[in-house]
């Protein structure tokens, strides 16, 4: 990786690098805690930070790989693997890190973690896409995106939108990896959420990782849609990340 810029963030010191043509951003805390707990986060960087500052207070650090708009496709997450490995050998960082999805960014994380479920502590998503044919494929309640089924398919490098249908490797699908190395899972959601709806995603993750044997909290957010993600007080989600990141060290 090569540096690029030092900057500010929220008081933190961040640090932008260019790995293999895409921005790493890592921002520090003052004090790393013991063992260097980390946070990866996938899409949209700052958009409700509450989480993040609370976990550099902290200690842990916060990473983010701006492959953006890539729907956690295959190819993206190849590149995930090559950050992972200049993070833990070159930076010290833990060898398990927590997970954070909003949105798009559950397919990001379920994905990545389930090619790599011994080097996930847990994963936090907050109204997660777990399934591409809820959103954006518009397959369900959701209205989707056409644009963005358009480009997810291209990503995919499927033949066709029968392809796409078909495909079997979903979040919703590809629990039993996670499950079988005691992944811990919280989900945020809301329960009026017309994009992401929670009966085709978290839902359906919910039910099929409890059968599996997995650990799956939720937190419920009565009358809210898709937005705002988060939690004014993020304190719920950051005991979660703390409690399993820092026992997995």
């Amino acid at each position: 990786m090569k540096s690029i810029r030092k900057s500010t963030y929220h008081g933190f010191i961040r640090r932008d690098y260019i790995l293999n043509g895409n921005r790493v951003f890592i921002v520090s805390p003052q004090r790393a805690a013991a063992g260097k707990p980390w946070i990866w986060r996938a899409e949209f960087f700052d958009h409700r930070p509450e989480t993040d500052l609370a976990l550099l207070a902290k200690g842990f650090h916060l990473v983010f790989f701006e492959i953006t708009n890539n729907f956690g496709c295959p190819d993206a997450m190849a590149q995930w693997d090559i950050l992972y490995q200049e993070l833990i050998r070159k930076r010290g960082f833990a060898k398990k890190a927590a997970l954070e999805g909003l949105s798009r960014g559950g397919l990001y994380v379920y994905n990545w973690a389930a090619r790599n479920p011994s080097r996930v502590a847990c994963i936090y998503a907050d109204a997660p896409v777990c399934d591409f044919k809820s959103w954006p494929g518009g397959r369900g309640r959701s209205k989707g995106s056409p644009a963005d089924w358009a480009r997810l398919i291209e990503l995919y490098h499927f033949k066709s939108e029968r392809e796409a249908l078909a495909y079997d490797k979903n979040p919703v699908d590809n629990l039993a990896p996670l499950a079988a190395a005691k992944v811990p899972l919280l989900h945020v959601y809301g329960d009026a959420d017309e994009s992401v709806p929670y009966m085709e995603n978290t839902a359906v993750v919910t039910r099929r990782y409890r059968r599996l044997g997995g650990l799956i909290e939720l937190i419920r957010k009565r009358g809210v849609g898709h937005h705002p993600h988060g939690l004014d007080d993020p304190a719920p989600i950051v005991d979660f990340i703390c409690k399993h990141a820092c026992k997995a060290l």
